[in-house]
């Protein structure tokens, strides 16, 4: 008995001794222990709970305990234990679901303000409080069955990057919850007219993958009062592991969010269509004060030589996924909303500010997780950044990434012209000199003996290994519409000839060997008044209207059409860059002619051979044939059985398809 107390006061000795002691000190953030392989997230049991931080220089940590996720003050307040290479833990018992909680970190002699931890998986209105849930208990019925479509290669997806709150928020597409999860998957939805709208709008389209622009908890808007106009896209990350609440129905309570996302993710997938999450690891939203820098000041960005944070996001700070914790965040937050969501992809913003390392971590942890998740992203920064430039995962560097997909503004621009010059043209729309860019653009980026690589716009040698290691696309959020972009730079051309260009540069865009992407709303000619930035603009600009005129009816026949074309002819997604050299040959190419011939069933397509020819003259163009033909694809008419032979005129500013 005499040894068991002894042991139990030498116990609380050690314990307070450990309280007392000053955190070690460090020279540098090299310097940092770096458990990497500790389980940071809360360790949720119906028999207790155990929360964890990682905060090396904490000279104190406190656990805050409270019955809402606003408002109030602690019901609790408990000290977190020191344990070994910076962590701190605390185990407490009974069954804790619901009760929400923060963190507080001394340092410095200071007390930080309180954050939610960054490992969080469920926050109250706003994003302030974390809560302790039981994950199970939101998953709707039959989620351990969901799962999403399969691709083979990365060009078998044609991608749809939308934002949750633009496609309902109209009053008149149907839906009986604007700007929701749920209205975003509601089926049955009409607008006038009777259109579909909604996710029966995009099964009619026929993608096959929705790309939801950021979707984690992010500052911008703020859930304590939806009933005022708000808007952000949501690139001002703040909570990353827990679904942004202002598309909730109730961003009060921490559980609906989380079970409202599933069941978006579970409808989708029902109708066969993935789900792609934006993510925004390379910035936070706040700097000072964000939930990186209340767990451990400065670890977690990159500082110059002085000392002075960098800005390669141009949103204010660049996060450092070079640093192990930085790293490791990445890698399990990506893999818990694979597990977790059921998520089918990734689209890393400004992902040049990552290192190839990390990306490269990143694409190989996901494999353990569903081999049939992808990842891509912009293969740039905004800015310098003191990451060296050899080690930056840009699109110069895409072939050191074995499994990543980048998006390629060089067929981006060389269709439309400078996203940075409202006046610029691209081929589509007249520029001279841009076959190249558009060659270059229909082979994927790979390395192709016909292609000129000095009179490419953008790029002056292949940067794929693969053709689905490019994302062939010609609009997205950023920037203006396609509709547009043509319309400004185009001001002398007619509304006839704006459509046509328009057709004739996502007809290029669905007919190339990359993966295809295509922004929503482009189908339907959308328009944002001309503005070049809508992130923060009300819904007036970034809405779908869904009011479809004659004009619009057609493109969206023919968008339809295209997409149809497309997944009903592998030929225009063959798998490998070497197939790609040995049965795609350009033909005839002139200013403002681009032509090409798919020969040998390639990829097991039921043609043997297929012709395409891009015209954006404003003339017919009179191609001379070899032997006979039958026409797919003339101006809007799709699979006419019409044969030809000798010559054929291509209509002005259009696709033709032909097969034999």
């Amino acid at each position: 008995m005499g040894h068991l107390r002894y042991l139990l006061v030498l116990s609380v000795f050690i314990t307070a001794c450990m309280e007392n002691t000053p955190p070690p000190s460090y020279a540098s953030f090299e310097e940092y222990p770096t458990p990497v392989e500790a389980n940071l997230w809360p360790d949720y049991n119906p028999t207790g709970t155990r929360f964890s931080i990682w905060s090396p220089t904490a000279e104190d940590v406190r656990l805050h305990l409270f019955e809402a996720g606003n408002g109030g003050e602690a019901i609790t307040t408990h000290s977190l234990e020191r344990t070994k290479d910076g962590i701190w833990e605390l185990r407490l018992d009974g069954d804790l679901h619901g009760t929400y909680y923060t963190y507080q970190v001394k340092t410095n002699g200071q007390w930080l303000d309180e954050t939610p931890g960054i490992y969080a998986q469920a926050v109250g209105v706003n994003g302030k409080r974390a809560m302790v849930v039981d994950l199970k208990k939101t998953d709707p019925a039959g989620w351990e069955a969901d799962s999403g479509p399969k691709v083979n290669t990365r060009n078998e997806a044609i991608i749809y990057e939308l934002h949750i709150r633009d496609i309902t928020i109209h009053p008149e597409s149907g839906s009986g919850k604007p700007g929701k999860y749920l209205g975003l998957v509601e089926t049955g939805t009409k607008g006038p007219e009777g259109i579909a709208t909604g996710i029966d709008h995009m099964k009619e389209l026929g993608i096959t993958h929705v790309h939801l622009l950021p979707t984690y908890d992010h500052y911008s808007i703020d859930e304590s009062r939806l009933d005022s106009a708000q808007f952000n896209w949501g690139y001002d990350p703040q909570n990353y592991n827990v679904p942004e609440g202002s598309f909730s129905e109730d961003p009060f309570n921490a559980e609906v969010r989380i079970r409202e996302f599933k069941e978006m993710v579970k409808t989708f997938h029902e109708n066969g269509i993935g789900v792609i999450l934006d993510v925004v690891y390379n910035h936070t939203g706040r700097t000072d004060d964000s939930n990186f820098n209340l767990e451990s000041p400065g670890y977690y960005y990159r500082q110059w030589e002085d000392g002075k944070g960098s800005d390669a996001s141009g949103c204010g700070n660049e996060t450092a996924s070079d640093r192990a914790m930085m790293r490791k965040f990445i890698l399990e937050s990506v893999e818990y909303w694979v597990e977790e969501y059921h998520l089918d992809g990734f689209r890393f913003d400004l992902m040049a500010i990552h290192d190839i390392e990390t990306m490269n971590a990143v694409t190989e942890r996901l494999k353990t997780v569903n081999p049939n998740v992808f990842v891509y992203g912009e293969g740039w920064t905004a800015g310098d950044s003191p990451l060296p430039v050899e080690r930056r995962a840009l699109k110069a560097h895409t072939q050191q990434m074995p499994d990543i997909t980048a998006f390629s503004d060089d067929i981006r621009d060389g269709l439309k012209g400078s996203v940075f010059d409202d006046k610029s043209t691209g081929f589509v729309s007249g520029a001279e000199n841009m076959e190249e860019s558009v060659k270059f653009g229909v082979v994927g980026s790979i390395q192709h003996p016909q292609i000129d690589y000095k009179a490419v716009n953008y790029s002056d040698a292949p940067w794929t290994t693969e053709p689905w290691q490019a994302v062939s696309y010609v609009s997205c959020h950023d920037n203006h519409t396609l509709y547009d972009k043509l319309k400004i730079s185009r001001e002398d051309a007619d509304e006839e000839t704006i459509i046509a260009m328009d057709k004739l540069a996502n007809a290029i865009v669905l007919t190339s060997q990359g993966m295809a992407f295509l922004h929503a709303g482009s189908e339907m000619l959308r328009t944002k008044d001309g503005e070049h930035n809508s992130y923060n603009l009300p819904d007036e600009i970034n809405q779908f209207v869904w009011q479809r005129k004659v004009d619009y009816a057609n493109v969206f026949e023919y968008y339809k059409n295209l997409i149809s074309l497309r997944k009903a002819h592998p030929a225009f997604r063959m798998t490998s860059a070497e197939e790609v050299r040995e049965k795609l040959t350009f033909q005839v190419i002139e200013p403002g002619l681009v032509s090409y011939q798919i020969s040998d069933n390639a990829n097991g397509d039921d043609w043997q051979e297929i012709l395409v020819i891009y015209n954006a003259r404003t003339t017919p163009f009179d191609f001379s044939l070899g032997g006979e033909w039958q026409i797919a694809v003339e101006g809007d008419v799709f699979l006419s059985g019409k044969s030809v032979s000798g010559e054929v005129a291509v209509p002005a500013i259009s696709m033709m398809v032909l097969y034999r």
